[in-house]
């Protein structure tokens, strides 16, 4: 028995150990990560861009991107405030003689692309080169390349441009075999976020929004296209419509691209534009290298010499209720830093930066009434990112300015709620049954074993309909316009920012610089700094409570690769059905 307790005390004394140093290496790991932070720029260096990943708003904070730990190591994205911050700055750092965009998927929504697209436009006033190469052209690569002085591809790449399409997932026949009923509660014509639930196809009203939202997104697509490659708008929809590039030699006959070259090829071009030996690598630095020296992660024009603040508060994802995360809008935190920046009198206005699809719209008002109330004693901006559509909208509406790409999807003025209804799933395939009691007639409002009474529908319709309403209010006093004019661009109709501006729902087209620009010139400020918001947790902080997090997240999108943009949006329809929702219309991916 002694030796059996000399066995236990042992392995609990070595398993203390090991615990030990395993939190001694990993916090050695976070210290050397944390600690990386000096970048040397070489003389005739290129600024090497490629975006393989999402491209959140701002660069998360993940000191670990660098180690492969656990999955903790996966977040290399650089977030748009240093995509924008660096390429300002290598416009006018003299170690950067140009940049070299290449092999990027492109996966930020349109209106990100289009900041990164005229930030890399504004870099060519620096008369420095950027040549872009790449052995697959995606649409969406070659709208942010289309800018460069040269365009290269592989001579065996590919190269799409074939036009936009917008498809929607049904999931009706699936929940028919299961004999589950969604259960549909709308106010809004072309609210159609709940249409996959209860229609096999798209309804005409929703095919009509699409066509002409889809419509502008590819007129500003062609647009833009044609006045950087000199060629004729008509032209480049007929080389789309026809599929007339089927080849690279196509692109390049089409005046598409410049040449036909090998990798080898254009770095030996790079080398020869940066006078560096043949014989010698060139020096060059990726993006986020070069991001980590930005001064605060701002895209300012302030000369930050005072103590006059511009907050710059990112409300990015899904509106939920709480604290949320870098990928929700928490109203408790959005809330919490607006009244922050409210009280502070360093702070002399505000940029609530908007990139959400809407979500909950009791969280929406919660951060609207933030909004309105910071408006009264400071200046608020809103600048529009992707998307800033229903509960998106909802949160921006009462802003003093309105700024939107051209490109951002927004409106969609509408509430809905979907309850499930359950009984032939439980009953009829599992042989799942239910009884019980209850004090009151509507006790089990909402119970998932039964379909709702028309009693009780009309209840939900009538709280629905309360919340249209007060959404369209709430639009109207913020826009200066009746409510009835409201209603009537309302009905959930989904416009892009070129639409919106001509209808009264944006003020102007513009950057988030714009934005910033707009907001100094409002609160009377020539020289301020930019500070983010809300604040962004610290190593120890984000290291502890995001590992299961990161973890899991990991090995989901290891194990279901492309389908995990399916999985996370299935996770969604569990947060539709616990309150009335303000967001886009669902599962809808534009290509």
């Amino acid at each position: 028995m002694k030796q059996f307790f000399k066995f236990v005390l042992a392995s609990i004394v070595g398993f203390i150990v090991v615990g030990v140093i395993m939190i001694c290496v990993v916090i050695g790991l976070i210290a050397s990560a944390a600690s990386d932070k000096d970048v040397t720029v070489d003389d005739n260096s290129i600024l090497n861009i490629s975006f393989k990943t999402a491209i959140p708003e701002r660069t998360p904070n993940n000191p670990l991107s660098s180690l492969p730990f656990l999955g903790l190591g996966d977040d290399k994205s650089v977030g748009l405030n240093d995509i924008l911050a660096s390429i300002k700055k290598a416009k006018t750092d003299d170690h950067i003689k140009g940049i070299f965009l290449t092999d990027s998927y492109m996966m930020g929504g349109q209106a990100t692309t289009e900041e990164i697209r005229n930030a890399l436009i504004d870099f060519k006033k620096s008369k420095k080169f950027i040549i872009a190469y790449s052995e697959i052209y995606t649409q969406g690569f070659y709208y942010l390349a289309s800018v460069a002085d040269k365009v290269y591809i592989n001579p065996k790449g590919i190269f799409e441009f074939r036009g936009m399409s917008s498809q929607v997932t049904f999931f009706k026949g699936a929940l028919d075999k299961l004999g589950i009923e969604a259960q549909i509660i709308k106010v809004g014509t072309y609210k159609s976020a709940v249409e996959p639930f209860f229609l096999e196809k798209m309804s005409d009203a929703n095919r009509l929004q699409v066509t002409a939202y889809l419509g502008s997104l590819y007129n500003q697509f062609l647009t833009c296209v044609s006045t950087s490659r000199h060629l004729s708008k008509d032209s480049l929809y007929s080389m789309a419509n026809n599929l007339t590039i089927h080849y690279p030699a196509d692109a390049l006959q089409y005046k598409l691209v410049d040449g036909l070259k090998y990798k080898d090829e254009v770095l030996s071009e790079l080398k020869k534009l940066t006078n560096t030996d043949f014989k010698k690598d060139l020096s060059s630095i990726t993006l986020a290298e070069y991001a980590k020296d930005n001064d605060g992660k701002t895209t300012d024009d302030g000369n930050k010499s005072s103590g006059d603040q511009i907050a710059m508060i990112y409300a990015s994802g899904e509106i939920t209720g709480g604290d949320g995360d870098d990928n929700t809008i928490g109203s408790d935190k959005i809330s919490a830093a607006l009244r922050k920046v409210r009280l502070d009198d360093n702070v002399k206005a505000v940029v609530l930066r908007v990139n959400s699809p809407g979500g909950s719209s009791l969280a929406s008002d919660v951060i609207w009434r933030e909004v309105s109330l910071t408006k009264q004693v400071k200046p608020v901006i809103v600048s529009m990112g992707d998307y800033a559509a229903s509960g998106g909208y909802y949160i921006a509406c009462a802003a003093d300015s309105i700024i939107a790409e051209p490109n951002t999807i927004t409106g969609s003025i509408g509430i809905f709620a979907i309850l499930p209804n359950m009984q032939k799933f439980l009953n009829g395939k599992l042989g799942i049954t239910f009884d019980g009691v209850k004090t009151g007639k509507y006790a089990d409002l909402g119970d998932a074993t039964r379909p709702l009474t028309p009693e009780e529908r009309a209840i939900l319709q009538d709280e629905v309909n309360r919340g249209y309403g007060d959404f369209t209010n709430a639009v109207a006093k913020g826009r200066n316009k009746t409510q009835a004019y409201i209603n009537s661009i309302g009905q959930g109709r989904v416009w892009t920012g070129e639409q919106a501006i001509k209808i009264g729902l944006v003020d102007r087209l513009g950057s988030i610089n714009d934005a910033i620009a707009s907001a100094a010139k409002k609160a009377k400020i020539t020289d301020y700094k930019v500070v983010g918001y809300p604040e962004q947790k610290s190593l120890f902080k984000s290291f502890g409570s995001d590992i299961q997090s990161r973890v899991s997240t990991h090995f989901a999108k290891a194990e279901l690769g492309e389908s995990y943009q399916y999985y996370e949006q299935l996770k969604g329809i569990k947060q539709m059905m616990r309150t009335p929702q303000a967001r886009l219309p669902f599962l809808t991916e534009v290509k």
